[in-house]
């Protein structure tokens, strides 16, 4: 199975992907890990990357998406993976979708995890960081729904996008998503087999 994963900054999609990707038994990919591995194992790739996060630039996203797609080569994303934090705009999801078809492995679905934002402003306040002032919160929630917009309205118009409520406890949130995800997928897909 083949999931992206989306919500804002204190949405709890670290704990979920991490639950998830253990119950259905996929590598969990994040293409900051991505960088940094290859970065680590100074790879081709790695060593341009280095040089615009040295220089405090983003990634073109061809570097971005040839790292995806490396990745996606290797054994153990046969069966699947979970993309978190990619893509992050229609161009990139356009490509990871062509990448994708390549190699006869679609998107099975993309799920969004909600909360409101009386939550994220409380949940966030509550890590105590310096940069969690509440208008820099706040202003961090609706620059996340203006940039996120355009890419859940194409996974809409794709038919595979799911709204999961991140409200409630851990445990509630992935018995929802384990729900979701069980019955969008045959069930030997779903045990990650």
């Amino acid at each position: 199975m083949r999931l992206v994963f989306i919500g804002p900054a204190g949405a709890g999609k670290g704990t979920q992907s991490e639950r998830l990707v253990k119950y259905l038994g996929i590598p969990h990919l994040s293409t900051g890990d991505m960088l940094r591995e290859a970065r680590k194992q100074k790879t081709p790739l790695g060593e341009i990357a280095d040089r615009y996060m040295l220089s405090g630039q983003l990634v073109p996203d061809p570097i971005i998406l040839s790292l995806v797609g490396d990745r996606l080569d290797q054994p153990d994303c046969q069966a699947g993976a979970l993309f978190d934090g990619f893509p992050r705009t229609i161009r990139q999801a356009k490509t990871l979708d062509d990448s994708l078809s390549e190699r006869r492995t679609p998107l099975d679905l993309v799920i969004e995890l909600q909360v409101s934002d009386e939550s994220l402003k409380q949940r966030l306040a509550a890590r105590g960081r310096p940069d969690d002032k509440p208008e820099i919160i706040a202003q961090r929630i609706e620059s996340y729904r203006k940039q996120t917009q355009p890419l859940l309205d194409y996974y809409a118009e794709r038919g595979i996008l799911e709204r999961v409520s991140g409200d409630g406890s851990a445990d509630e949130v992935f018995a929802r998503i384990k729900h979701l995800v069980t019955q969008r997928c045959s069930p030997k897909t779903a045990a990650g087999e």
